[in-house]
């Protein structure tokens, strides 16, 4: 029995040891750090993106490091939410233990303290009235209440004792602000996705990772019409209709059935100069499908459109679908026979080359271009302290970035529509690809731009393809062709010969020797079949002794330069047209093909897809969300007004005076005064009321 009541007394204070703990400040104030922790990383690491940019971003070990700390889902981690539930049972304890006594202190009067006590008090007055003890006790009852005090009058052995107390209230502060900071954080749990984990858990909602019609997804990847919380987005191309949202988990997508369908009628977007976006909005037609009623809407930013408990908002805009047709110059080979090619964004086409079959995906189609073309990146530059194969295989890099950098410079202008698309080849391995349908002036000249990146982390490096007279691309694509094939460069190199030597030595052994040195120059440059451009042009210089290398390179440079122009010549003559006229002009796109057939072997790609024309189709992104805890979350944000109000700005007052008989004749008054914070109000207040109380009536 004995052994019972020591084991019963052991649990009890067990028990009451942890609720002290679950209910003390220092573990709520633990768990709110914990809290600021997890939401700097939520803020810092950009939540609930697609698993495979995590991946480009920090590597296979970190990201499954991050992911089992479900690093990149923060605010509806299993951890998170149990700090959240953890504060809530914690607040709850605290207000359950602390706050019947705030209350009974609110409605306590104080009334049995005693005279000596009140002689303690800082804040005390004493005086002598003629007035008997029970008329006097009732003039200060009075006064008091007139300066606002709530009164009440106790008889005590030999006198009476006025008890008085203004600002009790203020207790209140502490049970509002704590009882907010519970339902701020209900109304958070009720509109995070809980709900939907505990459909996932108990009812086998499972996200769906495949392709296909919304229509066609089972019934296991779709969330009911009763679900209480969502936030999901849904994109409608201008002219078509959606009645479902995807909401967007880790490893695939929720679809949630919507009460009603939103037909985009029209979208509607303006643009500041600087090419970001002014206004966008869409135009709308809601059809509710209980009712069958339907009407018209027009969803803003920062306007929602709110229908049967559900805000859609919004969000952004994409391409729904552009219709493009585009020409196809080969890349590799001798052949420069363009051809016509259709795509459509959000789509892929086969595309074959030869005997091997590529798919391209249409990512992406920009109508205009707002971009700085004013920089001078010439990529040519010679650096020092660097050895001629890192001088040649900086001329790609130096083209990174898009060319919309510095989008606050006055130079700002439109450069006309572009299109991306990432080209697959049969291993699945795909590179990305952004041209733009225009040339661009850089640096004064006519340049297409052909941008390319292996990675979507990574910037987009840019092929820079000059112009030709026609302001096309024909001369250049002719001169890349003719590059690669040998007997024109055969014949480029007996051109040259002949032009470089005088009219007396233009055959015999100098004249052969310079026909073969002129083809050697324009092979190195062209790779046959390895890494060609100024990358082989800088090896083949390597292995000449250091002090021949500086004149041989400009011996090289000098015979490259000529024998790419006979080159241009050959390829133009046999393509049944004259010769370039030798201007300066011609000259400068000469340099410039050159310079752009070098990085083209770092280009990667066995065509060069250019934009021609394109049939605009606009898509509006909206954000569909239903959050009953909103409410709710307003209710906990009005009461922690309230509270902070009532504990900052409302000040607990307590008056006590003693009044008995005075010895000499009439009546002796003390009074004492305190307040839980001592402030100049109170100081002044004492002292009206140290005037006023002894006076006459």
């Amino acid at each position: 029995m004995s052994t019972t009541g020591i084991e019963l007394k052991t649990r009890r204070r067990g028990v009451a040891e942890t609720v002290e703990l679950l209910s003390s400040m220092r573990f709520a104030i633990t768990l709110l750090v914990m809290i600021a922790i997890a939401a700097i990383i939520g803020t810092i690491m950009q939540q609930d993106r697609a698993m495979p940019d995590y991946v480009n971003q920090f590597g296979p070990f970190w990201f499954e490091v991050f992911r089992k700390l479900s690093l990149y889902t923060v605010y509806s981690a299993w951890w998170f939410l149990l700090i959240l539930a953890f504060l809530i049972v914690s607040t709850s304890l605290c207000i359950a233990r602390n706050a019947p006594k705030f209350i009974r202190d609110m409605r306590s009067w104080r009334d049995s303290v005693r005279e000596e006590s009140l002689r303690n008090f800082h804040h005390r007055s004493e005086w002598t009235a003629p007035l008997d003890m029970v008329p006097l006790a009732q003039q200060t009852a009075s006064r008091l209440v007139d300066a606002g005090y709530k009164t009440k009058m106790v008889d005590k052995a030999g006198g009476v004792l006025v008890a008085a107390k203004k600002g009790a209230g203020n207790k209140f502060g502490y049970i509002f602000a704590h009882t907010a900071i519970i339902v701020i954080l209900l109304g958070g749990l009720l509109d995070s996705n809980l709900p939907i984990r505990f459909q996932q858990w108990f009812m086998g909602k499972t996200p769906y990772a495949g392709t296909g019609l919304i229509a066609a997804i089972p019934p296991q990847h779709r969330l009911g019409l009763g679900n209480p919380t969502f936030r999901g987005n849904t994109m409608i191309p201008e002219g078509q209709a959606s009645d479902t949202a995807l909401l967007q988990q880790a490893d695939g997508v929720l679809v949630q059935d919507l009460p009603f369908t939103i037909e985009l009628r029209k979208f509607i977007i303006d643009f500041y100069s600087t090419g970001m976006p002014k206004l966008f909005a869409s135009e709308v037609v809601i059809r509710d499908h209980e009712t069958g009623k339907a009407f018209p809407a027009t969803i803003k930013v920062n306007e929602p459109l709110i229908y049967r408990g559900i805000a859609v908002y919004q969000s952004s805009f994409e391409d729904g679908g552009s219709k493009l047709k585009l020409t196809g110059w080969p890349m590799t080979g001798a052949s420069d026979k363009s051809f016509s090619f259709e795509g459509e964004v959000g789509n892929a086409t086969e595309l074959k080359q030869g005997a091997d079959v590529y798919s391209v995906e249409w990512s992406g189609f920009r109508p205009f271009n707002v971009e700085n073309t004013s920089q001078n990146n010439d990529a040519r530059a010679v650096t020092k302290g660097k050895s001629l194969e890192e001088q040649f295989a900086q001329t790609l890099s130096q083209h990174s970035g898009s060319a919309a950098k510095n989008v606050g410079n006055k130079d700002l202008k439109n450069v006309g529509p572009s299109v991306q698309y990432k080209l697959r080849d049969k291993t699945g391995q795909a590179r990305e690809f952004l041209n733009y349908m225009q040339p661009v002036t850089l640096d004064g000249h006519e340049v297409y731009l052909a941008g390319v990146r292996n990675n979507p982390s990574d910037q987009f490096s840019f092929l820079r393809i000059p112009a030709d007279d026609e302001h096309g691309l024909r001369e250049w694509m002719r001169l890349r062709a003719a590059l690669a094939d040998p007997s024109l460069r055969e014949e480029a190199a007996r051109r040259y010969a002949a032009r470089a030597l005088p009219p007396g030595d233009a055959s015999g052994a100098l004249s052969a020797q310079l026909q073969e040195s002129a083809a050697k120059t324009l092979a190195i440059f062209a790779g046959d079949g390895n890494q060609g451009g100024y990358l082989a042009v800088s090896k083949f210089l390597e292995r000449i002794p250091a002090a021949e290398q500086e004149k041989a390179a400009t011996v090289f440079m000098k015979m490259l330069n000529g024998a790419m122009w006979e080159l241009w010549q050959a390829a133009r003559v046999r393509a049944g047209e004259q010769p370039a006229t030798p201007t300066e002009a011609h000259g400068r796109f000469l340099q410039q093909a050159t310079n752009a057939l070098s990085d083209s072997f770092f280009y990667g790609a066995p065509v060069f897809l250019a934009l021609d024309d394109f049939k605009e189709v606009k898509a509006s992104v909206l954000q569909v969300t239903r959050s009953p805890g909103k409410k709710v979350v307003y209710v906990g944000c009005l009461l922690l007004v309230l509270g902070i109000f009532s504990m900052f700005y409302i000040r607990e007052r307590r008056v006590w005076v003693w009044v008995k008989p005075a010895p000499g004749g009439g009546t002796h008054a003390l009074m004492a005064m305190s307040t839980q914070r001592k402030t100049l109000d109170f100081e002044r207040e004492f002292e009206d009321l140290k005037t006023k109380l002894p006076q006459s009536a």
